[in-house]
């Protein structure tokens, strides 16, 4: 089915170094038949800067310059990360519909001249809570962060099924457009803002938490949420998936938290990816258990 053709595709991002993206995906082509290279280009060594709108948002101009290289040198696709999944917007030539819907894109397939965004974080993310907490109330959640990973999850879980989603943000411009986008797609009521002050009380009579921002990551260590607004009755999901534990998943299991990691989100979004650049159906079993070999390898750094 892959003709003998290789394929060729990278992931843009800053601090991806530890990343099992090349490892998912290479391992699950070559058991399709496939000749399948996964480059990382990490923003740290490229010399871009952050800029605006706001810390830690990779230049714009910088990620469109990243994307036109890619396929100048016959890339076959892009996946993106933090920070760069909204500023690669302006650079592409069309975004599929769930891209549209988010603002946010996490995978470029280059199609002849085109670059199309994609979002595969949303269905990632689903599949990976319908996984992990099946069980799970959700009439009443919190998000932590509303970035591109944030939005990918207010989608997910608003069709799953959360009545209604509490936005909270460092930056209340950004959750209160984000708020809105979600209320014109899915409905008045389903979405509301809090700032930060009101966390722990909103915490406090909440269903479950979903955290999305960088804190917690390898090169953000810390907890984003004081370990005292955590209570037995909340479930906590990480989208940070290096390291596996988080702080915060820790200090969530200590509580008496059913908690998610990120690892699952992770492999479904791959899964998903894989399969938008090949035009083949890749295994999610077989991921899964990559996933799980790769993370429990000696010196393994998640």
């Amino acid at each position: 089915m892959s003709g003998g053709r290789t394929y060729l595709v990278g992931l843009v991002g800053s601090g991806i170094g530890p990343s099992l993206s090349p490892a998912l995906h290479e391992r699950e082509a070559e058991r399709l038949g496939l000749r399948y290279v996964y480059r990382l280009i990490d923003l740290d060594g490229t010399g871009a800067s952050p800029g605006p709108p706001g810390p830690g948002e990779a230049s714009a101009e910088r990620t469109g310059e990243l994307v036109r290289a890619a396929r100048e040198l016959g890339f076959d696709g892009l996946n993106i990360t933090h920070p760069c999944k909204q500023a690669v917007i302006p650079h592409l030539d069309v975004l599929a519909p769930q891209a549209e819907a988010l603002g946010a894109v996490n995978t470029v397939v280059f199609d002849g001249h085109r670059a199309v965004g994609h979002n595969t974080d949303v269905t990632g993310f689903a599949s990976s809570f319908a996984r992990g907490l099946p069980d799970a109330a959700i009439d009443d959640v919190v998000l932590l962060g509303s970035g591109g990973a944030g939005a990918a999850v207010a989608h997910a879980m608003l069709g799953l099924g959360t009545g209604r989603l509490t936005v909270v943000d460092a930056e209340p411009d950004r959750a209160s457009a984000l708020a809105g986008s979600l209320v014109r797609h899915f409905g008045d009521g389903r979405a509301v803002v809090a700032e930060l002050p009101e966390l722990r009380a909103r915490l406090a009579r909440a269903d479950g938490l979903v955290h999305a921002t960088p804190t917690g990551m390898a090169a953000h260590p810390g907890l984003p949420v004081p370990a005292e607004a955590l209570h037995p009755g909340l479930w906590v999901a990480e989208v940070v998936y290096r390291p596996l534990r988080t702080e915060l998943l820790g200090a969530a299991r200590a509580r008496g938290c059913r908690v998610l990691d990120g690892g699952g989100m992770a492999v479904f979004q791959a899964a998903d990816a894989l399969r938008l650049f090949t035009g083949l159906e890749p295994d999610s079993a077989r991921m899964l258990a990559d996933f799980e070999d790769l993370a429990e390898a000696p010196g393994a750094h998640l």
